[in-house]
């Protein structure tokens, strides 16, 4: 237990904490307006005037909570506390739930520390209302009930997005670490051509010099063309795992997606220069294909046909994917999206899903010819 609590205790805040923004300014008025209503038409309030202005005092609260959870909480519920030792019963105003907004951002959006300062506050509170008998027993164990249902909810809710932030990453270094397999296919390649070129001008340099500068033009051009290809490896990651060593698909190879006999027929049309693609950008584009047609396969409800098209010319290569399934059906936002996006993005390129003008679901992904 002791080394849970000082776990949660260390756990630092979640990144990208949002600041303060106009819906919270709407969320504060909204309140104050309800809160003024509520304190001007009920009879049944025992201290009307205090409890509305107590309330609105502590309203302002609301526009840190995210940035600053546990002073606010602190602020809050000690002046509620105050508030009501001082009128001698809780505010019984409705509206004051509002500040159940409180204790949800200090789980979301707290550090282990503030989470637990913060439910201390809020349960002694609670615990010395009834202990002074300033609110009934019944409706403090309901307050407990309550709370604890918010510190639960909050922390699913965190703990959920600090999940799928965390798959998400683990896609993007799983794609970097397939594109970087493709690249050292490739940049292998011209390395070894370069090598044979070498020992060939090696081997004649004494008797045809002329041969030897033959073999030299030959290793400028291919160290040229690897370097080039090196810079598409840049903010690409690589675990220490060894490269595959089936050849990287290219993209005459989309055109054996349309040879699968499961699902939809696929119809693949390659039109345009696609001479000299660069290996990286082609294994690119029939991965892209790839992830596009297995999606439509799986989630493109009644889809008779799923259309591939790839168009190249002298900038770039253009990829759309298509199906005509059901309109309007949702498909998931996995994690073979962001896989696509990543890799598209790596090499300088675009990759977008959404539905289609018609029917079914559309990938596009445009990818420069060369790599920035």
């Amino acid at each position: 237990m002791r080394e849970l609590l000082r776990s949660v205790w260390a756990e630092p805040r979640p990144p990208d904490v949002p600041r303060r923004n106009r819906r919270d300014c709407v969320l504060v008025a909204a309140a104050a307006v309800a809160v003024l209503a509520e304190g001007l038409l009920r009879t049944d309030l025992q201290s009307p005037v205090a409890a509305t202005l107590v309330t609105l005092a502590l309203l302002p609260a609301l526009l840190w909570r995210r940035t600053r959870p546990l002073p606010m909480v602190a602020v809050a519920f000690a002046g509620a506390g105050a508030a009501a030792f001082a009128l001698g019963h809780e505010i019984d105003l409705v509206s004051g739930a509002v500040v159940l907004f409180l204790p949800w951002a200090l789980f979301r959006w707290g550090s282990g520390r503030d989470r637990i300062l913060g439910a201390a506050v809020i349960l002694v509170k609670i615990g010395l209302s009834a202990g002074f008998g300033l609110t009934p027993v019944a409706d403090a164990v309901a307050g407990f009930v309550v709370m604890f249902a918010v510190f639960a909810l909050a922390t699913a809710v965190r703990y959920r997005v600090t999940l799928r932030s965390r798959e998400l990453e683990r896609v993007r270094l799983l794609e970097r670490e397939r594109l970087a397999r493709d690249l050292h296919d490739t940049v292998a390649h011209h390395v070894s051509a370069m090598a044979i070129r070498a020992q060939a001008g090696i081997a004649v340099a004494q008797t045809r010099p002329e041969g030897a500068v033959d073999a030299l033009h030959v290793i400028e051009s291919e160290a040229t063309r690897a370097l080039a290809e090196m810079r598409s490896m840049v903010r690409t990651l690589r675990e220490s795992e060894p490269a595959e060593l089936a050849p990287s698909p290219g993209i005459p190879d989309i055109r054996r997606l349309a040879q699968e006999a499961a699902g939809p027929v696929v119809e693949v049309e390659l039109t345009g220069d696609l001479d000299d693609i660069p290996p990286p950008l082609g294994a690119a584009i029939y991965r892209l294909a790839q992830e596009s047609v297995t999606n439509a396969r799986r989630h493109a409800r009644h889809a008779t046909r799923i259309e591939v098209r790839v168009a190249a010319d002298a900038g770039a290569v253009r990829l759309r994917v298509s199906d005509d399934g059901d309109p309007g059906t949702p498909r998931p936002g996995g994690f073979g999206l962001a896989g696509m996006a990543e890799r598209a993005g790596l090499l300088g390129g675009t990759c977008e899903a959404g539905p289609g003008p018609g029917r079914g679901w559309t990938v596009t992904a445009a990818l420069p010819r060369q790599a920035t």
